[in-house]
């Protein structure tokens, strides 16, 4: 093959896999309880001799003093309300323990559980469409830990491309996992081992993400993922073989991807023979995803053709599932 069309080969190849692998007591009405008074009296003084006693005078009847009605018949009196006795608490004695009502608490929602193994990953091999070339590899890995995710993908070229271009471009997802699915918050992106400004920020207090590239900020939606996310957010997805929309962060830019269902579809790959949906996006260039179904709706094989009909295919090699 001329160099000159393996130099070309690996150029479209460096042009094309970023864009490949880079979403609550009235008491008013109580009775009126009698007057007590109570008066004080000094005891007499003692005599002086020859002295005679004498009585004191009475003194007058204060009229506003109440006078003792005179006994008669005993007339019934009305019939107290009943008040429940109060027992009275001893000191030093042992009370015992007031038992509270139970309350009925609201059960927690069961956490969310992830879909694939708690660690994995899947290899593939990358074809530059036209041509069937190999031109490099990928590999897809993840992690599940105490309801938070992390997704990891490194594509590099390989053989002739390599050595003419080499492209070594990293991919991350970090973020929690919700009854939902995936819920990114930080995605970011490496290239020849140098960090890149197209990384993006989720806010789901707020719901916007922020754009690392330009510093612009976008609504998030529900179920919004990042560009490596996504392709693991359908298993998480109970219409997705009637096809669903999903925006998607870039890095670059933030987009509402519309998937189409194409049908189901038996895929032969190097990793073995696959029962899958068959997905595509289209917006400026068209995404293609074959998900097996019988393995938790993972991608085997991923399509990525421009505007100007150009593509890159990665089939799956190896699954560590």
């Amino acid at each position: 093959m001329p160099i000159a069309l393996l130099a070309a080969l690996a150029g479209s190849f460096a042009i094309h896999a970023a864009a490949l692998f880079l979403p609550d007591v009235d008491l008013s009405t109580a009775p009126e309880l009698p007057v007590i008074t109570a008066e004080i009296q000094l005891p007499p003084r003692p005599l002086a001799a020859g002295e005679i006693h004498k009585p004191p005078a009475p003194k007058p009847r204060s009229e506003h003093r109440r006078t003792k009605p005179a006994k008669g018949p005993a007339v019934a009196e009305p019939e107290a309300a009943e008040v429940p006795a109060v027992p009275r608490e001893v000191p030093g004695a042992e009370q015992p323990e007031a038992k509270a009502e139970p309350v009925q608490e609201a059960e927690p929602p069961a956490p969310a559980e992830p879909r694939l193994p708690s660690q994995g990953h899947i290899r593939f091999a990358v074809y530059k469409g036209s041509e069937g070339l190999l031109v490099g590899q990928a590999v897809h890995s993840w992690e599940f830990a105490d309801g938070h995710y992390r997704l990891q993908a490194v594509t590099e070229t390989v053989g002739l491309a390599a050595l003419f271009k080499p492209i070594r471009v990293e991919l991350e997802s970090r973020g929690e996992l919700t009854a939902g699915g995936l819920q990114p918050e930080r995605f970011t992106t490496r290239r020849n081992g140098n960090a890149t400004n197209e990384n993006a920020d989720f806010d789901w207090n707020v719901r916007q993400v922020t754009l690392e590239r330009d510093g612009s900020r976008r609504d998030l939606p529900e179920g919004a993922q990042d560009l490596l996310s996504f392709h693991y957010q359908f298993g998480y997805l109970a219409t997705a073989r009637e096809g669903i929309g999903m925006g998607v962060a870039t890095g670059k830019k933030f987009e509402n991807y519309r998937f189409e269902a194409v049908g189901e579809e038996d895929i032969d790959t190097p990793a073995g023979h696959f029962r899958t949906l068959h997905v595509r996006v289209k917006i400026d260039s068209t995404t293609e995803l074959w998900l097996a179904r019988d393995r938790l709706m993972v991608p085997v094989k991923i399509r990525y053709t421009d505007k100007k009909g150009e593509s890159f295919e990665q089939v799956a090699t190896e699954l560590g599932i």
